[in-house]
């Protein structure tokens, strides 16, 4: 493991962080944005992070690519509630066991904050508010989410390509959680 990958790899989540920091604000998640992601700076997370680090995507996905699972991955959706698959559960009552649980509110608008987050960090200055949309699309369809979960993240992914960011974070703000 190299110095280098450890300093890119720390710059890289430190700026996604502040990122999602400064959306969380933005719409009045103020405790999610202080902690949003603070796990990956163990050492479960990081040294991961710094081994397959690559600078233009997640290095949870080389790892997956590299050992057939992403530890890191297994670790950090356990500890954070702005994942969906942090709110999968298992049941009996459904072929295949896997109950999604519709998410708080607060992590729906926490996890549109990611992300929009992790799109400008890994796409730059190629970033558009179609960016998250286009991303959530490449890869939907397997994904166990509750109804709800699925329809409130649509909906903000979909307003934020057509209204763009100030816009859909007011709306997150007055009209999502300030009810």
């Amino acid at each position: 493991m190299s110095l280098k990958n450890a300093w890119r790899h720390f710059h890289t989540i430190t700026h996604h962080r502040h990122l999602v920091r400064k959306g969380c604000f933005a719409v009045g998640l103020y405790w999610q944005g202080l902690t949003h992601d603070l796990s990956k700076y163990s050492p479960t997370e990081f040294l991961v992070g710094v081994k397959y680090y690559q600078g233009d995507r997640s290095p949870n996905n080389a790892e997956r690519e590299d050992k057939g699972l992403s530890e890191a991955w297994l670790h950090h959706k356990g500890r954070n509630k702005h994942h969906y698959e942090y709110w999968i559960d298992y049941t009996m009552r459904v072929p295949g066991g896997m109950l999604p649980c519709k998410m708080p509110d607060r992590y729906i608008a926490e996890m549109i904050m990611d992300r929009i987050a992790a799109c400008k960090t890994y796409q730059g200055d190629a970033y558009t508010d179609r960016s998250p949309l286009e991303y959530y699309q490449l890869g939907r369809d397997p994904a166990p989410m509750h109804e709800y979960t699925r329809e409130k993240l649509e909906f903000f992914l979909h307003m934020l390509a057509e209204k763009g960011e100030k816009e859909t974070f007011s709306y997150i703000k007055h009209e999502f959680l300030g009810k």
